[in-house]
């Protein structure tokens, strides 16, 4: 895919170089939208289990915001197939991480340990509700970079690498506290997919159809 790029930032394919940048990218942004170190001990765990995998198991989906230098300061990454994706994080990334993050032994008593949990049980994003919609992603960029339509450019880049590859639509879970994030996903077109108690999470989805 060629890069696409404004005066101030380009958009272009993952390296495995840029992966320290996508991790730290993740802590920064992870605690609704802004930086989760002064609420966990590791925040680390974040990109584990938001970034890392997808960079790791479909690199081919993933995008960075490059500042012109070679450094990412934003990201998104995805997957074309949510089973398929599910199957591979159990199977190929976890047995990677679960030295690092064991399973609690009890019930999470910590801000930490209540993201034990998301590791150990990807099935929980094969949800029935959002069968239509078999792709997913999550994005993220740092607040320097934000506000500014690289956002929108990097979501642009994912729909087309999607419908390239013949998939229909596509779905994100994101906080429903992060009221910022819900108005840029509206603002490109996303709506809300109605779930059974989705407890503090909001599903959207939309086709993968070029951006207004």
């Amino acid at each position: 895919m060629t890069p696409s790029s404004d005066s101030r930032g380009t958009i272009r394919p993952y390296r495995p170089e840029d992966r320290e940048a996508l991790d730290d990218i993740c802590v920064r942004t992870a605690h609704l939208g802004q930086d989760s170190r002064p609420f966990y001990a590791d925040p680390g765990i974040f990109p584990v289990i938001f970034a890392a995998p997808y960079v790791h198991l479909e690199p081919d989906l993933a995008f960075v915001l490059d500042d012109g230098e070679g450094h990412a300061v934003g990201y998104i990454v995805g997957t074309a197939d949510t089973p398929r994706f599910v199957a591979e994080f159990r199977a190929k990334w976890l047995p990677l991480v679960s030295d690092r993050y064991p399973r609690n032994p009890g019930p999470p008593t910590t801000a930490d340990a209540a993201m034990i949990p998301l590791l150990y049980d990807p099935e929980r994003m094969i949800v029935p509700e959002v069968a239509a919609y078999p792709a997913h992603l999550h994005i993220d960029l740092l607040p320097d970079w934000q506000g500014q339509g690289h956002g929108r450019a990097l979501m642009r880049t994912l729909l087309r690498a999607l419908a390239d590859r013949g998939v229909p639509a596509l779905h994100l879970c994101m906080v429903t506290a992060n009221t910022p994030a819900r108005a840029f996903y509206d603002r490109l077109g996303f709506h809300e997919i109605p779930v059974p108690d989705p407890g503090t999470v909001t599903y959207l989805g939309r086709t993968t159809g070029e951006l207004a």
